[in-house]
């Protein structure tokens, strides 16, 4: 086990925020962590765990030793008649598994293709888009207990998984944010395969192409294109994906809303709720393509927050804050964002 000190975290956070981690180790097995906890300084010292960087924006050095997720590997567990369990390691790339699964012949993931970051970060936020959630494919995780150092197997109903939520994100006694770091990932791909084509964007391909029973790889194409068109690759410039979530309110709250605006963008939920598209809120705004120092909002896309250049996290943090209070004041609706600013 190496420990690194000193290190620039600007390579290692998608939105490219150049901060300091005053010590870093990089995690590559569940031994590894087991290491971390049996050092004579580390393992009494707070730790922060960091996966491929890309929900995070990062407003001052680590002080916390910082564990860098690297754990490899991706594996077809078990072929069911009802499903494909397919299993990976925390550090592989989300997208590169996504990729890997439809190569050998297990569709279900494809709707979640070109989510930057890693695949253990995949559970803690509940990714999802176009339709499909995470927890919709998750099978069961296992994760290192921070402070005794076992290994413990959690499903889906003891991730307490909710919109880009789950146990990983929550604090107090019942949490588990900071208290343990996921390893390895399964997942339940459902056989027969169905295609997941309710997403208006989607539908609008099929009108386009004149495909209207398109297979999983079909799909992992026009998902990858619709995000390539509208969201900035990290590697061009940095940002940290949809900073806000897509608000959630009554029929009622829908209802007046329209009536001001009728042109929102808005989805029925099968539960009776509408989720309104945070984008069109902050573009309705008059956000788009402003800035405020190095920090600004995607041309394409009002949803994105984009480093210039140079931006600090604290730039990001004030611009989040005053769209926040513009949104609010127009609709009445505060947004949530989806990064932990740390």
């Amino acid at each position: 086990m190496s420990i690194e000190q000193d290190v620039n975290l600007k390579p290692f956070n998608s939105f490219g925020l150049s901060t300091f981690a005053k010590r870093l180790v990089r995690i590559r097995s569940e031994a590894d962590v087991r290491r971390v906890l049996d050092h004579p300084d580390l393992g009494l010292s707070p730790k922060f765990i960091l996966g491929g960087g890309s929900n995070i924006v990062l407003t001052r050095d680590i002080d916390d030793v910082v564990l860098k997720l690297e754990v490899p590997g991706m594996r077809l567990v078990e072929a069911r008649h009802d499903a494909w369990i397919v299993e990976a390691g925390a550090g592989e790339a989300w997208h590169a598994l996504v990729a890997w699964t439809l190569e050998q012949g297990y569709p279900g993931l494809e709707n979640l293709a070109l989510i930057p970051g890693t695949v253990g970060a995949s559970p803690v936020q509940n990714i999802g888009a176009y339709g499909v959630e995470l927890k919709d494919r998750f099978d069961s995780l296992d994760a290192v207990d921070l402070v005794t150092g076992r290994t413990v197997t959690l499903n889906a109903a003891q991730c307490r998984f909710g919109y880009r939520d789950s146990v990983f994100k929550q604090g107090g006694f019942a949490g588990l944010a900071g208290k343990s770091i996921i390893t390895r990932v399964r997942f339940r791909l459902p056989r027969p395969w169905q295609p997941a084509l309710e997403y208006l964007e989607l539908q609008r391909k099929m009108v386009e192409t004149g495909i209207t029973a398109p297979d999983a790889r079909q799909i992992f194409d026009w998902v990858c294109a619709v995000r390539r068109a509208k969201l900035p690759d990290p590697a061009v410039i940095g940002n940290a994906g949809s900073f806000f979530k897509n608000p959630v309110v009554t029929e009622e709250q829908c209802r007046d809303i329209i009536g001001r605006d009728p042109g929102i963008v808005h989805y029925p939920m099968p539960d009776g709720t509408i989720k309104l598209a945070a984008g069109w809120l902050i573009d309705a705004c008059g956000w788009k393509g402003k800035s405020i120092g190095g920090a600004g909002v995607y041309e394409k896309q009002a949803l994105v927050l984009v480093n210039r250049g140079n931006a600090s996290g604290a730039e990001v943090v004030t611009l989040a804050r005053a769209i926040q209070e513009s949104v609010y004041g127009r609709f009445g609706i505060r947004l949530e964002p989806e990064p932990v600013v740390v």
